[in-house]
């Protein structure tokens, strides 16, 4: 199969598909594709199964992947408008009722410290979303707190003694820092700046 044609079968596919190959692959950004995600195709698929409490599934991480931690990635990966008022009412409510001691969101009150990949991800969509920088802030603590020795993120840093730095863990956070440069936040921005994870060799 052809370039073009690759390209002529990826734009029949959903909206947030079309909008990312328009902009990505042909290099042209289109403000009303994006819009109608929100309204249309899987975007719109996720916002309906939004729960009356404010949550997908049963609250921020349960059930793992239709709650609304992996909904609001799904969402942020989707590319949707950032500032749709049913996404900017979940994030507020996951800052005010699942931030621990720690600084981090916490996905469960069971666990005593907070996962650090999760958090990679929450800083992620809420940088996409447009979160205030005060709520942020913890987040940002939080993660620097956790850089291990050899400059990457391991999840099992603060609960079963990783001794390195895993692949995964420091991919979310790398794409947290990223989106957070790229939204122009500037807590402790000097200091995220100088992490550089080009050229860490981290095993999973």
């Amino acid at each position: 199969m052809k370039e073009d044609q690759i390209t002529t079968w990826l734009l029949k596919g959903d909206i947030s598909i079309q909008y990312q190959v328009q902009r990505d692959l042909l290099n042209t950004d289109i403000p009303q594709l994006q819009q109608r995600i929100e309204s249309e195709g899987w975007g719109a698929a996720f916002l309906s199964r939004r729960q009356a409490d404010g949550h997908w599934g049963k609250g921020f991480y349960q059930p793992k992947w239709i709650s609304s931690h992996y909904t609001l990635l799904d969402l942020r990966h989707l590319n949707i408008r950032p500032g749709h008022p049913l996404i900017d009412e979940t994030l507020n409510l996951i800052f005010r009722n699942n931030k621990d001691a720690d600084g981090g969101i916490n996905p469960a009150k069971t666990i005593n410290n907070s996962d650090v990949c999760v958090n990679g991800m929450v800083l992620n969509y809420a940088c996409y979303f447009a979160a205030q920088e005060e709520i942020l802030k913890s987040v940002v603590d939080f993660l620097l707190r956790e850089q291990m020795p050899d400059g990457g993120f391991n999840c099992r840093s603060n609960q079963a003694g990783a001794v390195h730095s895993s692949l995964h863990t420091t991919l979310s956070v790398a794409e947290g820092i990223q989106e957070y440069k790229k939204n122009g936040y500037s807590y402790r921005k000097h200091e995220l700046q100088k992490i550089d994870l080009t050229n860490q060799q981290n095993r999973t």
